[in-house]
């Protein structure tokens, strides 16, 4: 849903898209804004598809984020300009939340806003400025950032005593019940509450997590493949029914629950596609566990070992890559080796890489995917070099 809600912004331009952000609520509002907030968006390191089923993750906020603006109101109307939608404007009531169907980005405004009232009834409204500038559905978690970006700006303004996994359900909540689609808890919660130079092990199931320190030698280089990513939402929803329908075979909540021998010992009664989307997601949450430990002792050949597996079961098992990420993930590990770890991540269908780079290998890398990449597959790629970042709640 990313494709619908204003895009991320750099946390090395944090200061200048701040006086941004202060520049243009004094050219819509006439006055200064009282704050402004911002919160990450995130890459995930390992665990796709097994948030939302009770599994775990291994996400980073990034130093790319949405940023707002905002003053308080008297009244219980919102006014929101966002910089980077092409219908920038509009005006809603607190006390008449309807879904917009031409207006698609407003929902997360609205969603977020619903969910928080369903808690805080006594807010009332604000003036609000939005803005970032990531490409769009570049796959770094825009829609969460700016739900927990629009919570931020509210416990600021109207001093709630709001925490981070509070904010993240609410977000979460936003998401599914409001604008429709059905995610996990990841994006929301590590928008929140990652920790600056950090990976966040987070256990979907009871929301408890870890970090581990990223290695200091190690960049976070993302690669937008720019493909558009048509199927994303729909299939999104389809792969989710396929994990519940195996979890309710072995009469289960999720497929946290399933063990892989378990699984694999019901495989003739098991539909074949069924099959192989819940062995994605079982064995996807043991590479979670395995990548977080060997982040902690360093270990980069593991690391290496277990970014290429995952991205095979996400290619063959659970079927959300594509040709131009399995050629972007083939170009940079033929450069890489066992020196650095590299896989697709995110829903699928199109958006980014990410690669566990050395700092020593990054123009190297980048060299290499410029020249092959574009002559392959006729596409230009972007390139995200990040560092994680400290979440909006930490």
């Amino acid at each position: 849903m990313s494709k619908y809600v204003p895009q991320l912004v750099p946390e090395s331009e944090n200061v200048e898209q701040k006086q941004l952000a202060q520049q243009l609520f004094e050219q819509q509002f006439k006055c200064s804004a009282q704050i402004v907030c911002h919160a990450p968006g995130r890459v995930n390191l390992m665990g796709d598809h097994t948030d939302y089923n009770d599994g775990f993750v291994l996400p980073a906020a990034i130093n790319y984020g949405t940023t707002i603006a905002a003053s308080s109101r008297q009244d219980n109307v919102i006014k929101v300009y966002a910089h980077d939608c092409e219908q920038q404007t509009n005006e809603f009531s607190l006390n008449e939340i309807t879904f917009d169907q031409q207006l698609m980005w407003t929902n997360y405004v609205k969603g977020t806003l619903q969910a928080l009232m369903a808690k805080y009834p006594d807010i009332k409204g604000a003036n609000l400025v939005v803005t970032g500038n990531v490409p769009q559905g570049a796959g770094l978690s825009s829609s969460a950032s700016f739900e927990i970006a629009i919570l931020k700006t509210f416990s600021q303004l109207y001093q709630i005593d709001l925490e981070g996994v509070s904010a993240a359900l609410m977000g979460q909540q936003a998401e599914n019940n409001f604008v429709g689609c059905n995610c996990g808890i990841m994006d929301q919660l590590i928008s929140a509450m990652g920790q600056k130079n950090h990976a966040m092990l987070l256990d979907c199931k009871d929301l408890s997590f870890e970090d581990a320190a990223i290695p200091e030698d190690l960049v976070l280089f993302i690669v937008n493949s720019n493909v558009k990513r048509g199927l994303v939402d729909s299939e999104y929803n389809l792969r989710r029914k396929q994990c519940e329908k195996v979890a309710l075979y072995f009469g289960v909540s999720a497929l946290r629950e399933v063990t892989l021998a378990q699984l694999n010992s019901a495989k003739e009664q098991i539909d074949p596609v069924l099959f192989k989307r819940a062995r994605h997601v079982i064995t996807e949450n043991t590479r979670a566990i395995t990548t977080f430990n060997a982040l902690k002792q360093n270990n980069m050949a593991t690391i290496s070992t277990v970014m290429k597996a995952s991205h095979t079961s996400l290619r063959d098992d659970f079927e959300v890559s594509t040709k131009e990420m399995d050629g972007l993930v083939a170009i940079i590990e033929s450069v890489l080796g066992a020196n650095g770890g590299v896989r697709m991540t995110g829903g699928g269908f199109g958006g980014c890489v990410v690669a566990l780079v050395p700092k020593s290998m990054v123009e190297q890398v980048k060299d290499v995917v410029s020249s092959r990449y574009e002559e392959e597959f006729f596409l230009k790629p972007s390139f995200y070099l990040c560092t994680a970042t400290q979440g909006a709640f930490r």
